[in-house]
């Protein structure tokens, strides 16, 4: 059950028989996954409109740097735990989708102010469009997650990573990231659309991840576990267009 997403990997599982779930109260489900999903986008959306306040209507982006440099802080706190200790989920899941919402909300409404009115809204429709599209696809069959896919798709996902980590080391050290990639020249687009379809294409491994468990009928609090897994794919799908819309619109 590999995943390209670095959270739902089949160490995540190891250990778990058909025994030990039975032992459980009760056993994950795709539909309870499903349901812990919502929450926690609810909780994400909560928190984000409280930053996207302060620095869109408020007009307050010094007030609202703390919330979202604090939000990126905890979140990546969470993330890392609930990633190494799967029994921490139905707690650090919640806690990094909050914290995660004051980040999103902030950064959110400093592209509204300062591109477009109506990129934030693109940006959402265009995120839960693509994954309702490829959770059709999915379920159809029309895509599979064979095992030259999620090796490809792995791959390209832990590429981009190295990419994002060499540029943001050259930027803090050397004032030098890598050129192109965050321009809005036809290098830049380039690398932004791809970054988006190999995004998007985590949730095809995400949901035949999700499926494969629940399949195994491992304990139920892995349902947050799979639903904390999805959520960190559909920040980075979000980021990632919101980041490629504004590219697009400095062309104009």
């Amino acid at each position: 059950m590999r995943s390209g997403n670095p959270v739902l990997n089949d160490d995540a599982f190891r250990g778990y028989t058909m025994d030990d779930a039975a032992a459980a109260s009760s056993a994950m489900t795709i539909q309870g996954t499903a349901f812990k999903t919502l929450i926690l986008l609810g909780l994400c959306v909560g928190t984000a409109s409280f930053t996207w306040s302060m620095v869109l209507t408020q007009q307050n982006v010094g007030a609202a740097m703390p919330w979202m440099i604090g939000g990126v802080v905890v979140g990546l706190i969470s993330a890392l735990v609930v990633s190494f200790k799967p029994t921490t989920a139905p707690y650090g899941a919640p806690i990094y989708a909050l914290a995660q919402g004051l980040f999103l909300g902030g950064i959110s409404a400093l592209f509204e102010a300062t591109q477009y009115n109506g990129i934030v809204l693109q940006a959402v429709a265009a995120t839960f469009g693509t994954m309702f599209a490829l959770l059709m696809a999915y379920q159809t069959g029309i895509i599979r997650a064979t095992e030259n896919f999620k090796l490809g798709v792995f791959a390209a996902t832990g590429g981009i990573a190295v990419v994002y980590l060499v540029s943001m080391v050259g930027q803090m050290f050397f004032s030098a990231p890598i050129p192109y990639i965050h321009e809005s020249g036809w290098i830049g687009i380039g690398f932004s659309v791809f970054v988006v379809i190999i995004a998007a294409l985590n949730l095809v491994l995400d949901f035949d991840f999700i499926e494969n468990a629940s399949a195994q009928r491992v304990p139920k609090y892995y349902e947050w576990y799979g639903a904390f897994g999805l959520m960190v794919t559909l920040v980075w799908l979000y980021l990632e267009i919101l980041r490629l819309l504004a590219k697009l619109n400095s062309r104009d």
